[in-house]
């Protein structure tokens, strides 16, 4: 068993039990963000904040219900497609994703490449058309 004679955060002297390893528990809290920090995102939390990050983006840029923008506007805040919590297919066959009640369809328009900004509405709770 290792013995340390000074606290592992701010490197002030221990007294007391002799394994002891911080001075009070303000030190230990430090020490184990600061720790945290040094190890690699998790991928629970890459996912989450992507997820707010996006939903916070689509939020933004769709205050009326329904926007048509171009995806570089989009992308240039952050956002990314490639996450997203759901889906809805519509009878068309077209497959809206959907940041919880935030949803967009990539669409090509004037071969420029925009997305269809819509809300979550009621009846979309309904058994999608296949």
């Amino acid at each position: 068993m290792r013995f340390y004679k000074n606290c592992l955060y701010c490197d002030d002297a221990l007294s007391g039990r002799t394994d002891k390893k911080f001075c009070d528990v303000q030190c230990k809290s430090a020490y184990q963000y600061q720790q945290s920090k040094l190890q690699p995102e998790r991928f629970y939390n890459k996912v989450d904040n992507q997820l707010k990050l996006n939903r916070k983006i689509l939020k933004e840029f769709n205050k009326g219900g329904k926007v048509t923008l171009r995806a570089e506007l989009l992308m240039d805040q952050g956002f990314n497609p490639n996450f997203f919590t759901h889906y809805w297919k519509n009878h068309k066959g077209e497959v809206y994703l959907f940041v919880y009640e935030y949803g967009f369809l990539k669409i090509k328009e004037n071969n420029k490449t925009k997305y269809l900004l819509i809300l979550w509405q009621n009846y979309m709770e309904h058994k999608s058309h296949e």
